[in-house]
């Protein structure tokens, strides 16, 4: 099994960490190549401005979105989030278009306004330590879309069969478990895919 962080802009390596710390073997990716042979992929927060254009700049949109549909699943965090929801407030344009959600950017404040909490996350973890920095939040679910957390009733993380999001940065903590539950998923679509 092997797992791409997208190493455009973020915690890159404190992904690949805890991804390997799960029992995968986990790459920072680039370029369009390099996305060929993964099981699944990994965006990080940052700046999703600055990441788009990067994406855009580096032609990654496309081949991440024939990741997606193959089947292989993608754990978005924080500004990766917002990569690869259908809506974005204020933003006309989806970035990838993926996971049918509307989310609104910077929704807790500003980075003064970062925070840490303890979430209940639906088959994770009864008490997760979640990093909040200039996070976003999910406004709206379509149908298919399963709501694994809230904090003051907003939707910080949600998974739609492939796709996995989380509007805080799990990857800044020495808490394995999401990324053990995103390395399942990579797991099952495996055998899955092998299975067609």
């Amino acid at each position: 099994m092997k797992i791409g962080v997208l190493a455009l802009q973020g915690a890159v390596r404190e992904h690949i960490r805890l991804l390997e710390l799960a029992g995968a073997e986990a790459v920072a990716v680039k370029y369009r190549h390099e996305l060929a042979d993964l099981d699944g992929l990994v965006i990080p927060g940052g700046e999703s401005t600055t990441i788009g254009k990067l994406m855009r700049q580096y032609e990654l949109n496309e081949p991440i979105m024939q990741m997606h549909q193959q089947g292989k699943p993608i754990f978005g965090t924080c500004a990766g989030l917002i990569m690869i929801a259908k809506q974005v407030e204020n933003l006309e344009q989806p970035h990838l278009d993926l996971m049918d959600i509307v989310v609104k950017r910077n929704a807790f404040g500003r980075q003064r306004e970062s925070f840490e909490a303890d979430l209940e996350i639906k088959g994770v973890a009864d008490t997760f330590p979640a990093v909040f920095i200039r996070a976003p939040y999910v406004e709206k679910v379509g149908a298919g879309v399963e709501v694994l957390s809230t904090i003051d009733g907003k939707i910080v993380a949600a998974r739609q069969d492939r796709l996995l999001c989380a509007a805080f940065h799990p990857e800044l903590t020495d808490d394995v478990r999401f990324h053990a539950y995103f390395v399942e998923m990579v797991r099952e679509s495996m055998v899955t895919n092998t299975a067609k």
